[in-house]
């Protein structure tokens, strides 16, 4: 009898080892895929009133900035310059939402990873390694 249990857990570990290494197949084989998405990224955020365009890539760095003629006429420079960072913002924000959209279709649903992307916390990374520890400890006390 406990030989049937060994075989049935063996068979379990192996099917769940299999779903896990077609998951890993998936991510792998998407991320030459993934790298050259993400290099292409170009996201752009226009000012309300369109006198400023602001361009930034994959990770937020800017890499253009379109001013219109008529930002000149008026001589505020600190509103303008506020201007400048809110639109620049915007599009990192933005950048931001596109990363996380394209690099979450290559993860595991409910990975730690995939939940970090979504929410910025590092405890989602940590979630399955805190689970595991917790259950370790409760079964040495």
């Amino acid at each position: 009898m406990a030989q049937a249990a060994d075989r049935d857990a063996n068979r379990a570990l192996r099917a769940r080892f299999d779903e896990v290494y077609g998951q890993y197949e998936r991510l792998r084989s998407g991320l030459d895929d993934l790298q050259q998405r993400l290099a292409k990224l170009r996201v752009s955020a226009r000012s309300e009133d369109g006198h400023v365009t602001a361009t930034v890539g994959p990770r937020g760095q800017l890499v253009a900035l379109e001013l219109d003629p008529r930002i000149y006429r008026d001589h505020n420079v600190d509103a303008l310059a506020a201007k400048i960072t809110s639109t620049i913002q915007q599009a990192t924000d933005r950048a931001t939402a596109a990363v996380q959209e394209l690099v979450g279709g290559y993860l595991p649903a409910g990975s730690g990873a995939a939940d970090y992307l979504k929410d910025g916390n590092f405890g989602s990374l940590l979630r399955r390694t805190d689970a595991a520890m917790r259950e370790e400890a409760e079964r040495d006390d």
